[in-house]
Formats: structure tokens, sequence, C-alpha cells
């Protein structure tokens, strides 16, 4: 049976624990990078933070509690499933929930998504 491309999300941490500009960069190459894993099952890789941070520019730091989590568990609930990586978040963990709460699958790794076609 043909397996349809999920909306997929990748959710990790990103500014977890008071990360600095270094750790930060870090964690969204981590999320990068997985999105590239996701896509090349045949499926599209979403990531809140990368959808979230252009606008957070453009409004002002101070707007980031505003504009961050209410988006990105907005997104969160239109996915099919969610890649969770990384340590500690509760933001990543929210986004998890949110996607189960709606029927969504759950994936730890990349090895378990099965590929599209």
């Amino acid at each position: 049976m043909p397996r349809k491309p999920l909306l997929i999300m990748v959710a990790g941490p990103y500014s977890s624990g008071g990360a600095n500009s270094d750790q930060r960069a870090a964690n969204l190459r981590a999320l990068n990078e997985a999105a590239l894993a996701v896509q090349a099952k045949g499926h599209t890789p979403l990531i809140g933070v990368n959808a979230v941070l252009p606008m957070i520019e453009l409004a002002g730091h101070d707007r980031y509690s505003e504009l961050m989590m209410p988006i990105c568990r907005q997104l969160a609930a239109h996915c099919d499933a969610v890649l969770r990586i990384g340590g500690p978040s509760q933001g990543a963990d929210e986004e998890v929930e949110i996607v189960i709460a709606n029927g969504g699958i759950i994936f730890r790794n990349v090895a378990e998504i099965p590929m599209a076609d």
C-alpha cells in the first residue's frame, strides 16, 4: 500500500535552558539537519522556529513570547506527525502533545519514519 507524504513537525530544543546565541544556532542546525532527513524520506518537514523567527526579527525580540509558541502550537495542530529530537524542551514537548492529541504519530528518530511513495 502506498504511503502518502506526511507533514512532519521537527520538534526539539531551540532556546531551552537560557541558551546563548551559539547554543541556539547549534540547536537550530540540529533541527534543520533533522528536517533534511525527513525530506529525504519523502515527507514535508516543518520547523516552527523557522517559521516564526523572521516575524520576531521584524516585530522585535520583546514580542518573542507573544509570537513563538503560540504560532508553533498553531502549526503543530496541522501536522500529521512529529519528530522529537534533542534534549529537554517544554516548547517541543507541547508541540508533541498537540500532534498526538490530534491523532498524529510521534517519531523519536528518523529511522522510525517510513519512506513515502
